[in-house]
C-alpha cells in the first residue's frame, strides 16, 4: 500500500504572499473609514492622511441630516429587501435543486438546461423589458419592483441542485417514500438538514448581491422617497459639488451589515464550499 499523502506546510513566501493579498484587500475598507472620520482639510494634504480622524459622527449626522437623501430610509429598506429576497430565494431554489436532482418528470433536462442558459445573459439586456413588465403592474418606484425580480435565481437552483446529487442519497429518499413520507415531508425532513452548509452559503452570498445592487433600484426607484442604500449613497455623491467625507461615511456604515455577516458566516462559507469540493 502506498503511503498516504502529507500535509505540506507553508513555507515563508506563502506566509508573505497571503499578507500582502490581506493588505491590498483591506486597505480599501480602511482608507474609506479614515476620510469618513475626517474634515475637508484632510482631503487636501500631501502626503494623505492615513490615520483615523474625529470627525465621523459629525459626518453621520451631515449624511443622516441630508432631506433629499433618505439615507436612513435606504439602510431600512436595504435591509427588508435583502432578507425577503434572500428567505426566498434559499426557499424556492433549494425546492427546485430538489426537483432536478431527485424527482424524475418529463423534460427535466431540458429545463435544466434552460435554467443554466439563463446565466449567459446579461441582466443588462432585460432592464427596459422588467422596466415595462413592473409599469404594466403598478409597482415601478416601490420596493416591490426591486423585490420580485430577484425571488429566485438561475445560479441558486443550479449550485442547489449539484449540492443535492451528491448530498442527498437516493436509497435514503426511496425509503422514505417506502415509509408513506410525501414529497414536501421528504424536502422538509430530510433534504433541508443535509444542505444547510450549502442554504448558509447561497443566503450569504444572495444577501450581499442584493444589499450592493445598483442598477435597478436605481432606475425603478429614482426620484421616490424610499431609495435603497447603494442609491442614497449615489444621491450623496450627485452635484456639482461632491463632499466625499460624507459619501465615504455613508458608505462605510452601508458595509458595516455586510462585514457583521461575513464574520459571523465567514466559517459557514468555507466549509459549505470545502464540503460541495470534497463531496463532487
Amino acid at each position: 500500500m502506498g503511503r498516504a499523502p502529507q500535509d505540506t506546510p507553508a513555507g515563508l513566501g506563502t506566509y508573505l504572499l497571503l499578507a500582502v493579498t490581506i493588505l491590498f484587500s483591506v486597505f480599501p475598507l480602511y482608507w474609506m473609514f479614515v476620510i469618513a472620520t475626517s474634515d475637508d482639510e484632510a482631503l487636501a494634504k500631501i502626503p494623505p492622511a492615513v490615520v483615523p480622524g474625529n470627525q465621523f459622527l459629525v459626518n453621520l449626522d451631515e449624511v443622516f441630516s441630508l432631506q433629499d437623501v433618505f439615507f436612513a430610509a435606504g439602510l431600512i429598506n436595504s435591509f427588508i429587501v435583502s432578507t425577503v429576497v434572500t428567505a426566498s430565494v434559499l426557499f424556492f431554489c433549494s425546492l427546485a435543486g430538489f426537483a432536478f436532482a431527485k424527482l424524475r418528470f418529463k423534460g427535466s433536462g431540458w429545463l435544466m438546461l434552460f435554467v443554466v442558459l439563463t446565466l449567459t445573459v446579461p441582466n443588462q439586456l432585460g432592464i427596459v423589458a422588467l422596466y415595462i413588465v413592473m409599469g404594466k403592474l403598478g409597482w415601478n418606484g416601490t420596493l416591490l419592483a426591486v423585490i420580485a425580480p430577484g425571488l429566485v435565481t438561475a445560479f441558486g437552483v443550479f449550485y442547489m441542485r449539484q449540492f443535492i446529487v451528491n448530498s442527498v442519497p437516493d436509497e435514503l429518499i426511496e425509503s422514505a417514500r417506502v415509509d408513506g413520507a410525501t414529497t414536501m415531508r421528504i424536502y422538509w425532513s430530510m433534504v433541508l438538514p443535509a444542505i444547510r452548509p450549502a442554504l448558509a452559503v447561497l443566503g450569504l452570498l444572495t444577501f450581499v448581491a442584493t444589499w450592493n445592487d445598483f442598477q435597478w433600484p436605481l432606475i425603478t426607484l429614482s426620484g421616490t422617497d424610499f431609495p435603497t442604500s447603494m442609491v442614497a449613497i449615489s444621491d450623496l455623491a450627485s452635484g456639482n459639488y461632491v463632499i466625499y467625507r460624507r459619501v465615504l461615511a455613508g458608505a462605510f456604515v452601508a458595509t458595516i451589515p455586510l462585514l457583521v455577516m461575513l464574520f459571523v458566516g465567514g466559517r459557514q462559507i468555507v466549509r459549505g464550499i470545502m464540503e460541495g469540493a470534497v463531496k463532487s
